[in-house]
C-alpha cells in the first residue's frame, strides 16, 4: 500500500543516501569489497531505499520520471531473496553511478511537495 507521506518516504531515501555517502566516503571499490560492515550497512540503507520506493507508489513517478523506479523496488528483492548472487562490482557502481541522480531527484521531489504542503 503506498504511502500517506511522501515527504517522509522521499526524506527516507535521501537519509540513507547520506548515510551511504559516509560510509563510503574516501573508499574505492577494493577497500568497499574488503570491509564486511561496509558493505553489510550500505546493503540495508539500499533495502531501505527500495521499500520507500515501494511505499511511494505512483507519488514516485509523478515526481521524478527520469528514475528507474521498478529497478530500486526490485533491487529489494534481489537484496533478500539472491543475497548469495548479489555483485559486489554491481553494488559500487549503483552507488557511484545511479544513487546522485536519485538523491537529486528525490531532493526536488521534497523541494515540490514541501513548497505544497498545506500543513507548513
Amino acid at each position: 500500500m503506498p504511502s500517506r507521506d511522501p515527504i517522509q518516504r522521499f526524506g527516507d531515501i535521501v537519509t540513507n543516501i547520506g548515510r551511504i555517502e559516509r560510509f563510503t566516503t574516501g573508499m574505492q571499490l577494493q577497500g568497499f569489497a574488503a570491509n564486511e560492515q561496509t558493505e553489510l550497512a550500505v546493503k540495508y540503507s539500499l533495502l531501505i531505499i527500495s521499500e520507500a520506493a515501494v511505499k511511494l507508489g505512483d507519488v514516485a513517478v509523478a515526481l521524478c520520471p527520469d528514475i528507474s523506479w521498478r529497478e530500486i523496488r526490485g533491487l529489494g528483492n534481489r537484496l533478500r531473496h539472491e543475497y548469495d548472487r548479489i555483485d559486489v562490482v554491481r553494488i559500487w557502481l549503483l552507488l557511484e553511478q545511479d544513487l546522485p541522480p536519485l538523491k537529486r531527484a528525490c531532493l526536488a521531489a521534497l523541494r515540490t511537495l514541501e513548497a505544497n504542503d498545506p500543513q507548513e
